[in-house]
């Protein structure tokens, strides 16, 4: 997430909004709202790790192709993947055909079910990495964070893929884990008094 600056509507808008008007409605509806429910948090964890290298405006107009490719994103069902299913996602026009984010993205929906097993939920599991209100850097300077970076290392020792500190910190600003809207955004407030009702999943 680039940059926001403030319209004269008094609504917020990064450059990637600026550039692709689309984008409006998932900043206005999605992007920081705190997220609990397991099968959106391996979602958008899986999309971080597509969009490596690669523009947010790539995988969010894709996002839809890729829920049919993995199942929803049920990572139940997407650890079941075989090697059937990575050439089918190499053959699907629809998402990113880069082998090593499809095998990766599979792992990980195993490596979820392992955790799930061990800790009860992924939610529970990455809330606990919800960073101290007075850990918080001033919002949008910064493209990772000391606790994206614990995050991050504890992740890879679980053998997760694609999930390096930019990665997880992109995850942790779009789930709610921080509320990284700008100063004056019209939506600032409301997040964090979404954040200040939220039930921690612990």
């Amino acid at each position: 997430m680039s940059k926001t600056t403030i319209g004269t509507d008094g609504k917020c808008r990064c450059a990637w909004c600026d550039a692709a008007p689309e984008f409006n409605a998932y900043h206005d509806t999605e992007w920081g709202f705190p997220v609990t429910d397991d099968i959106r948090l391996f979602e958008k964890i899986c999309l971080e790790g597509f969009q490596s290298g690669l523009s947010w405006r790539t995988i969010l107009t894709k996002r839809e192709n890729f829920r049919k490719a993995f199942a929803g994103f049920d990572f139940y069902r997407v650890a079941q993947f075989d090697d059937a299913d990575v050439e089918r996602l190499l053959g699907d026009a629809g998402i990113i055909r880069h082998r090593g984010k499809i095998e990766a993205s599979i792992n990980n929906a195993k490596r979820a079910c392992e955790l799930v097993a061990e800790e009860g939920s992924l939610a529970a599991y990455f809330w606990r990495y919800e960073p101290k209100s007075g850990e918080v850097a001033t919002p949008q300077s910064m493209s990772t964070s000391p606790t994206s970076i614990l995050l991050s290392k504890d992740l890879k020792k679980r053998g997760w893929k694609f999930v390096g500190p930019t990665t997880v910190f992109a995850f942790m600003q779009a789930m709610g884990l921080i509320n990284d809207h700008a100063e004056g955004c019209f939506l600032r407030q409301k997040i964090d008094d979404m954040r200040a009702h939220l039930i921690r999943p612990f």
